[in-house]
């Protein structure tokens, strides 16, 4: 069981350019992509949160039902969801702006623990900076680490909500002798600052840079460095690609029983470039159509035999 800790929201996505545009709610919020992704893929998985019972809260938990995903650790509350209203720009590329104040997913607290059979867990975007929540998943984190857990971390920054960048930067860091897998873009690692190599020296195993349509590199601890081109396809919109990125990584690690350090450290050259051409694979298709629509096994034809 590969368990997905954060937050559930709604992006509203406009249907055409234009400040006034009409907006499309669709189902979002990073670790709920990616627990949906991991779902669609075929892996079994689970979504840690907590989700509002209103109306998009229930359309939010059916969608993970949808998907496969166990849904038996999502707490609920009478607060309103969460929403993200989208801009694309000409790229394809969206930005946010957020509003959260008084919303069901901030007052997740710590469970008591993880679902039985867990393998791993995943943590990122807007639950690590939006207090109570952030400090109770933080919490969660380090409990799963310190019980050799398989953890993997997004940051996935959304600068609108940091309100103090530098003790951001530095919370970030104190994360990461908790973390297995790094995963971030190129525009997080630029703005977090540091390099994957000083990312390595503080605690994970393997740090991934995606780099939009120029493809995804991993940095190793034995100093090995793989990179692999990404997948041409003409994008709609890139909302939700990097979460399918997360999905696509912890699904191929579980496939070769790579959830672990020393796992991780057996992948050598062949086994990365595969892990990684097949993530490239898998968000593109998400790239490909609008909002957050991550692929199922079946429309990755070959490239799902990992």
């Amino acid at each position: 069981m590969i368990v997905v800790a954060g937050e559930a929201l709604i992006d509203l996505v406009p249907r055409e350019a234009g400040a006034l545009a009409g907006l499309d709610p669709r189902r979002g919020g990073g670790p709920y992509n990616t627990a949906v992704a991991l779902g669609r893929l075929g892996s079994p998985a689970a979504f840690c949160s907590r989700v509002s019972d209103d109306a998009f809260g229930e359309a939010l938990v059916g969608g993970l039902r949808e998907a496969g995903v166990d849904v038996s650790s999502v707490q609920r509350g009478s607060e309103p969801t969460t929403l993200a209203v989208a801009t694309i720009d000409a790229d394809g590329s969206a930005r946010y702006s957020f509003y959260v104040e008084g919303t069901a997913d901030r007052l997740f607290s710590t469970p008591d623990g993880l679902p039985h059979g867990t393998s791993a867990v995943s943590f990122g975007t807007c639950s690590l900076v939006l207090e109570p929540g952030a400090s109770a998943y933080e919490k969660l984190m380090r409990v799963a680490s310190a019980q050799g857990v398989f953890t993997a971390l997004d940051p996935n920054i959304r600068t609108r909500l940091i309100s103090d960048a530098d003790a951001y930067r530095t919370r970030f860091k104190s994360w990461l002798p908790s973390v297995s897998l790094l995963k971030l873009s190129r525009e997080d690692a630029d703005w977090l600052g540091g390099t994957p190599r000083e990312w390595l020296a503080s605690g994970p195993s393997a740090v991934v840079v995606t780099r939009g349509g120029d493809g995804l590199t991993v940095f190793t601890h034995d100093g090995a460095e793989y990179a692999v081109p990404g997948e041409r396809v003409d994008v709609v919109d890139t909302i939700g690609a990097g979460d399918t990125v997360n999905a696509a990584l912890l699904h191929g690690l579980a496939a070769r029983d790579a959830l672990s350090p020393a796992g991780l450290a057996g992948l050598g050259a062949d086994g990365w470039t595969a892990l990684l051409r097949f993530a490239a694979r898998a968000a593109a298709i998400t790239c490909s159509r609008a909002g957050a629509e991550p692929p199922y096994a079946y429309e990755l034809g070959d490239f799902q035999a990992l």
